[in-house]
Protein backbone atom coordinates (compact mmCIF):
# COMPACT_ATOMS: atom_id res chain seq x y z
CA UNK A 1 0.00 0.00 0.00
CA UNK A 2 1.48 3.20 -1.03
CA UNK A 3 1.20 6.57 1.52
CA UNK A 4 2.14 9.96 0.21
CA UNK A 5 2.40 12.23 3.43
CA UNK A 6 2.10 16.26 3.56
CA UNK A 7 0.47 18.59 0.86
CA UNK A 8 -0.40 16.40 -1.85
CA UNK A 9 -0.71 18.50 -5.43
CA UNK A 10 -0.65 16.14 -7.92
CA UNK A 11 -2.20 11.90 -8.75
CA UNK A 12 0.87 10.60 -9.97
CA UNK A 13 0.25 7.14 -8.45
CA UNK A 14 -2.89 4.96 -6.51
CA UNK A 15 -2.02 5.92 -2.70
CA UNK A 16 -2.91 6.94 0.62
CA UNK A 17 -3.55 10.66 0.74
CA UNK A 18 -4.15 13.37 3.34
CA UNK A 19 -4.97 16.34 0.19
CA UNK A 20 -5.46 15.56 -3.54
CA UNK A 21 -6.31 18.15 -6.17
CA UNK A 22 -10.05 18.46 -7.37
CA UNK A 23 -10.54 16.73 -10.48
CA UNK A 24 -11.88 14.14 -12.56
CA UNK A 25 -8.78 12.05 -12.69
CA UNK A 26 -8.44 11.46 -8.77
CA UNK A 27 -9.92 8.34 -7.95
CA UNK A 28 -6.27 6.55 -7.45
CA UNK A 29 -5.71 9.15 -4.48
CA UNK A 30 -8.24 8.00 -1.73
CA UNK A 31 -8.09 10.49 0.68
CA UNK A 32 -8.38 9.53 4.70
CA UNK A 33 -8.69 11.60 7.50
CA UNK A 34 -4.60 12.36 8.61
CA UNK A 35 -4.12 15.43 10.17
CA UNK A 36 -6.34 15.55 12.34
CA UNK A 37 -5.26 17.83 14.99
CA UNK A 38 -4.41 20.35 12.21
CA UNK A 39 -7.37 19.96 9.53
CA UNK A 40 -10.22 19.28 11.74
CA UNK A 41 -11.05 21.73 14.19
CA UNK A 42 -14.58 22.27 15.04
CA UNK A 43 -16.38 24.68 17.33
CA UNK A 44 -19.10 26.05 19.04
CA UNK A 45 -19.37 30.13 18.08
CA UNK A 46 -21.66 31.57 21.06
CA UNK A 47 -21.69 35.19 18.55
CA UNK A 48 -24.04 35.81 16.44
CA UNK A 49 -23.75 36.37 12.80
CA UNK A 50 -25.23 40.20 13.31
CA UNK A 51 -23.11 40.72 16.12
CA UNK A 52 -20.18 40.65 14.17
CA UNK A 53 -17.82 43.08 12.69
CA UNK A 54 -18.72 43.91 8.84
CA UNK A 55 -15.14 43.23 7.63
CA UNK A 56 -12.93 40.26 6.76
CA UNK A 57 -10.24 38.94 8.61
CA UNK A 58 -7.05 36.67 7.21
CA UNK A 59 -4.50 36.18 9.51
CA UNK A 60 -1.80 33.17 8.10
CA UNK A 61 1.45 32.24 6.19
CA UNK A 62 2.23 34.39 3.46
CA UNK A 63 4.50 32.35 1.44
CA UNK A 64 2.52 31.26 -1.83
CA UNK A 65 2.14 33.70 -4.88
CA UNK A 66 -1.51 33.45 -4.69
CA UNK A 67 -1.61 34.64 -1.14
CA UNK A 68 1.05 37.17 -1.80
CA UNK A 69 -1.10 38.63 -4.39
CA UNK A 70 -4.17 38.96 -2.52
CA UNK A 71 -2.02 40.93 0.25
CA UNK A 72 -1.32 43.37 -2.19
CA UNK A 73 -4.75 43.88 -2.98
CA UNK A 74 -6.16 44.37 0.05
CA UNK A 75 -3.67 44.77 3.27
CA UNK A 76 -4.72 48.38 3.82
CA UNK A 77 -8.24 47.91 2.18
CA UNK A 78 -11.57 49.30 4.60
CA UNK A 79 -13.08 45.73 4.77
CA UNK A 80 -10.13 44.00 5.39
CA UNK A 81 -8.32 43.15 8.32
CA UNK A 82 -4.57 41.28 7.29
CA UNK A 83 -1.83 40.09 8.40
CA UNK A 84 0.43 37.97 7.93
CA UNK A 85 2.70 35.14 10.26
CA UNK A 86 5.70 35.26 8.62
CA UNK A 87 7.88 37.95 8.07
CA UNK A 88 9.02 39.45 4.37
CA UNK A 89 11.70 41.72 3.97
CA UNK A 90 9.46 42.79 0.81
CA UNK A 91 6.45 43.46 3.07
CA UNK A 92 7.29 43.75 6.41
CA UNK A 93 3.96 46.07 7.11
CA UNK A 94 2.19 42.70 7.03
CA UNK A 95 3.94 41.33 10.19
CA UNK A 96 1.17 40.53 12.94
CA UNK A 97 1.66 38.42 15.63
CA UNK A 98 -0.81 35.02 16.18
CA UNK A 99 -4.58 35.29 16.92
CA UNK A 100 -6.81 33.18 18.47
CA UNK A 101 -10.02 31.47 16.46
CA UNK A 102 -12.20 33.46 19.56
CA UNK A 103 -10.54 36.73 17.92
CA UNK A 104 -11.18 36.18 14.19
CA UNK A 105 -14.67 35.10 15.47
CA UNK A 106 -15.73 38.61 15.94
CA UNK A 107 -15.77 39.13 12.39
CA UNK A 108 -18.15 38.15 10.17
CA UNK A 109 -16.25 37.09 7.00
CA UNK A 110 -13.11 35.05 6.87
CA UNK A 111 -10.51 34.73 4.77
CA UNK A 112 -10.18 31.12 3.60
CA UNK A 113 -6.98 30.88 0.97
CA UNK A 114 -5.53 27.47 -0.10
CA UNK A 115 -2.05 27.10 0.99
CA UNK A 116 0.01 24.72 0.00
CA UNK A 117 -3.28 23.04 -0.62
CA UNK A 118 -6.64 23.52 1.18
CA UNK A 119 -6.84 26.20 3.56
CA UNK A 120 -6.40 24.74 6.66
CA UNK A 121 -8.95 26.85 8.87
CA UNK A 122 -12.01 25.89 6.47
CA UNK A 123 -13.58 23.15 8.40
CA UNK A 124 -13.37 25.52 11.65
CA UNK A 125 -15.04 28.41 10.10
CA UNK A 126 -17.90 26.28 8.77
CA UNK A 127 -18.50 25.27 12.12
CA UNK A 128 -18.72 28.99 13.12
CA UNK A 129 -21.57 32.12 12.91
CA UNK A 130 -18.92 33.78 10.58
CA UNK A 131 -18.59 33.08 6.72
CA UNK A 132 -15.97 31.37 4.91
CA UNK A 133 -14.95 33.84 1.96
CA UNK A 134 -12.38 32.05 -1.04
CA UNK A 135 -12.51 30.93 -4.64
CA UNK A 136 -13.45 27.71 -5.50
CA UNK A 137 -11.06 24.90 -4.17
CA UNK A 138 -9.28 23.43 -5.89
CA UNK A 139 -7.58 20.70 -3.54
CA UNK A 140 -9.69 18.39 -0.91
CA UNK A 141 -9.21 16.26 2.00
CA UNK A 142 -11.32 14.36 3.79
CA UNK A 143 -13.80 17.02 4.21
CA UNK A 144 -14.47 16.92 0.42
CA UNK A 145 -14.06 20.81 -0.35
CA UNK A 146 -14.50 19.89 -3.91
CA UNK A 147 -18.45 18.84 -3.03
CA UNK A 148 -18.99 22.21 -1.22
CA UNK A 149 -21.40 24.93 -3.44
CA UNK A 150 -20.35 28.18 -3.77
CA UNK A 151 -22.80 30.64 -1.80
CA UNK A 152 -24.41 27.64 -0.31
CA UNK A 153 -21.50 26.74 2.36
CA UNK A 154 -19.15 29.67 1.42
CA UNK A 155 -19.19 33.13 -0.08
CA UNK A 156 -17.10 32.23 -3.41
CA UNK A 157 -14.88 35.31 -4.96
CA UNK A 158 -13.09 35.03 -8.10
CA UNK A 159 -9.76 33.28 -8.24
CA UNK A 160 -7.99 36.62 -9.36
CA UNK A 161 -10.41 37.92 -5.87
CA UNK A 162 -11.66 41.42 -8.05
CA UNK A 163 -15.48 40.90 -6.68
CA UNK A 164 -14.24 40.77 -3.33
CA UNK A 165 -15.45 44.11 -2.06
CA UNK A 166 -18.58 43.10 -4.15
CA UNK A 167 -19.45 40.05 -2.50
CA UNK A 168 -18.82 41.17 1.12
CA UNK A 169 -20.88 44.29 0.94
CA UNK A 170 -23.77 41.83 -0.35
CA UNK A 171 -23.73 40.03 2.37
CA UNK A 172 -23.06 43.02 4.61
CA UNK A 173 -26.46 44.26 2.94
CA UNK A 174 -28.38 41.02 3.17
CA UNK A 175 -27.72 39.64 6.29
CA UNK A 176 -30.93 37.20 5.33
CA UNK A 177 -28.58 35.39 3.02
CA UNK A 178 -25.97 35.32 5.35
CA UNK A 179 -27.82 33.98 7.52
CA UNK A 180 -28.96 30.91 5.18
CA UNK A 181 -25.59 30.06 4.27
CA UNK A 182 -24.91 29.68 7.85
CA UNK A 183 -28.49 27.64 8.64
CA UNK A 184 -27.22 24.76 5.41
CA UNK A 185 -23.77 24.12 6.19
CA UNK A 186 -23.00 20.46 6.84
CA UNK A 187 -20.79 21.79 10.00
CA UNK A 188 -22.95 24.80 10.46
Amino acid sequence: MAFRFGDVTDVTIAAIVKSRPVSDDNANSVVLNLDKSHHFIFLKDKKSFESKKNKLIGCGGVYQPHRIEFFKKYFNHPLCDLGALNYDKNFPQWKMGKVSIDYHLDYKFILCLEGNDVASNLKWVMSSNSLAVMPRPKYETWFMEGRLMPNYHYVEIKSDYSNLEEQLNYYIKHTNKALKIIETRICG
